[in-house]
């Protein structure tokens, strides 16, 4: 079944909405110096720092975007991170994004309306990706990368973890999920995420499982550039859990959304780097 035949629905847990909200009210997100530079006042980061472009619009929900921008400056390599969109005072164009080390693509709703939203920028994300940059997909940010109703940043089609064989969640509520990560049980916040192509070029990595065996996180390669994706949440902040009765074995820990952050940066030794 294509993609854009059904609704791969990644919408934001429930908690979010009132997260956004509080966010905002406080006053924690600030214009930086330099226009059109949003961060979180209190990690501020310097102007030397990378520059992480992080999607806030229409295509994701409210709480995802700064769940990712937290997880980009809290990195081992920290970000600085600007948000950017069509109510963003950055808006997502080929030349910020020349700026940029890294795009993030946060999760959201479902993949068909996020298309609509995203598919004008395709030829400059693929364009920017392809000459050396690096993107990031959560959920539907990982959904989005796909072939069908995506930016064909990745080759085989992005399915739905729900609808593969032995799969141990089969339905869209807000869930937490066992996975293997670099062949270590993990558990991750997971709300109707993607699984990639079990059949994976020698450019591509994989440095997570679901419980079936089928892919949970791939970093490739597309042109000189490179491509991470996750199904689960390694994002999720304490915020999500709230009122909806989740909690996770492992603790709210980062390392695996930071770990996915380095390895799309950095190859390690024995992975193939990019041609070009």
């Amino acid at each position: 079944m294509n993609h854009h035949h059904w609704p791969p629905h990644t919408r934001p847990p429930r908690t979010l909405t009132r997260r956004r909200l509080l966010i905002s009210g406080a006053g924690i997100l600030t214009v930086g110096a330099t226009i059109g530079i949003t961060t979180h006042q209190h990690f501020d980061p310097p102007g030397n720092r990378p520059v992480a472009l992080v999607y806030r619009g229409p295509a994701s929900c409210a709480g995802c975007s700064e769940a990712v921008a937290n997880l980009l400056q809290t990195s081992p390599t920290p970000f600085r991170t600007v948000f950017c969109g069509p109510d963003e005072a950055t808006p997502l164009t080929a030349a910020n994004l020349a700026n940029a080390t890294v795009y993030a693509q946060p999760g959201g709703g479902t993949l068909a309306p996020a298309w609509r939203k995203m598919r004008g920028h395709a030829d400059d994300l693929r364009a920017w990706v392809r000459g050396g940059g690096h993107y990031l997909g959560f959920c539907l940010g990982a959904y989005l990368a796909g072939p069908t109703s995506g930016f064909g940043l990745v080759p085989g089609d992005i399915e739905r973890y729900i609808d593969s064989d032995n799969a141990t969640v089969h339905n869209t509520d807000d869930t937490v999920i066992a996975i293997r990560w670099r062949n270590q049980p993990r558990h991750m916040f997971f709300q109707d995420g993607p699984t990639f192509p079990n059949t994976t070029p020698a450019t591509t990595a994989v440095p997570a499982r679901y419980d079936n065996d089928l892919p949970a996180a791939v970093i490739t390669t597309y042109g000189t550039g490179r491509v991470g994706l996750v199904g689960p949440h390694p994002e999720a902040d304490p915020t999500w859990y709230t009122g909806i009765d989740l909690t996770n074995p492992d603790g709210i820990r980062y390392d695996l959304g930071h770990d996915l952050i380095e390895s799309t940066l950095h190859p390690t030794p024995n992975e193939p780097a990019p041609a070009g």
